[in-house]
C-alpha cells in the first residue's frame, strides 16, 4: 500500500498564500481528480505533493516518510510528475524522449536492456505514436508532444503518478484514452492525482476529486458523494446539473444564465 499525505501544506509567494493549509492523505488504487478554478493553486499543490519544491510550512509524506528525507533517485523511482504544458527543447526522436522516464532505473553502463526497451514500445503503441518514435520530438503538434509526455510519465511504471492538465490539447478520442488509460492505472493499484478542467471526464473516470478554491481544499473525496451541482456553484460560480457522478455514464451540464433584456 502506498500513501501520500500533505500535512498542513501552504506556500506564499510575493506576500499571498497561494496553497492554503492543506491536509488530505491518498493512496494507491485511487485515481484523485484535482478540481478549481484557474489560480486555485492546482499546479502549486502538485509540484509540491511530487517534492520538486519545498513549502513554507507543513510537509509532504510518502508512506510515513518525509518526502525531504527520501533520496532524489529514490524518490524519482517511486513518483512520476508530469507538468503543466511541457515542452521538447531539443530534437530527440520520440523514442529516446519516452525513454527519458526510465532514467531512474537505467543500469550506469551500457544500452537500453531489452525489457526496458520492450516497455517503451507498448509506451509508443498505448499513445498512438508507434509510427513517430524516430521523429524529431520538436516536430510534434502539440496534442502528439501531451501523448509523448505522459507516455514518458508512465514508462517507468511509478508507484506514484503526478501530472498537471494531462488531457490539455488532445482530440476527444485520445483525451478518452489518456484518462482511461490512467484510470488503468489506478486500478492497477497505483496512485493517481490529475489536474482536470473537464468535469464530464472527471466525474466518469476519477475515483475521487480533490477540489481547490483560492488554495483552500475545500472538498475531498470518492466522486460519487463528492462532486454535486452546489459543490460546482460554489467553486466556480456557475450553475449545473451533475447526473451519476462516479460512473461511466455521468453527465455534467452547465445550466447559462439568461442574457438580459435588450431595450
Amino acid at each position: 500500500m502506498t500513501r501520500l499525505s500533505a500535512q498542513g501544506l501552504t506556500v506564499r509567494r510575493g506576500g499571498r498564500t497561494i496553497v492554503d493549509n492543506v491536509s488530505m492523505t491518498v493512496e494507491s488504487g485511487q485515481f484523485v481528480a484535482l478540481l478549481g478554478p484557474n489560480g486555485a493553486g492546482k499546479s502549486t499543490l502538485l509540484t509540491r505533493l511530487a517534492g520538486l519544491d519545498a513549502p513554507d510550512a507543513g510537509q509532504v509524506m510518502l508512506d510515513g516518510q518525509a518526502l525531504s528525507a527520501i533520496g532524489l533517485r529514490a524518490l524519482a523511482g517511486r513518483r512520476a510528475f508530469l507538468p503543466q504544458a511541457p515542452r521538447a527543447e531539443w530534437p530527440v526522436s520520440v523514442e529516446r524522449l519516452v525513454a527519458l522516464g526510465l532514467t531512474p532505473h537505467l543500469p550506469a553502463f551500457g544500452r537500453l536492456p531489452s525489457d526496458m526497451a520492450a516497455r517503451v514500445t507498448l509506451m509508443l503503441a498505448q499513445a498512438d505514436l508507434a509510427d513517430r518514435r524516430d521523429q524529431p520530438a520538436t516536430t510534434l503538434s502539440s496534442g502528439e508532444l501531451a501523448r509523448a509526455m505522459l507516455a514518458r510519465a508512465m514508462v517507468g511504471d511509478p508507484d506514484v503518478l503526478l501530472v498537471d492538465e494531462p488531457l490539455a490539447g488532445l482530440d476527444p478520442r485520445h483525451a478518452l484514452d489518456g484518462i482511461a488509460r490512467l484510470r488503468g492505472l489506478a486500478d492497477g493499484g497505483k496512485l493517481v492525482i490529475a489536474s482536470l478542467h473537464d468535469l464530464v471526464l472527471a466525474a466518469r473516470y476519477a475515483s475521487h476529486v480533490a477540489v481547490l478554491r483560492e488554495g483552500q481544499l475545500v472538498a475531498f473525496g470518492e466522486t460519487s458523494a463528492t462532486l454535486t451541482a452546489p459543490l460546482l456553484r460554489a467553486t466556480f460560480g456557475v450553475e449545473a446539473c451533475v447526473s451519476g457522478a462516479g460512473t461511466a455514464t455521468a453527465i455534467v451540464d452547465f445550466v447559462p444564465e439568461r442574457a438580459p433584456m435588450v431595450p
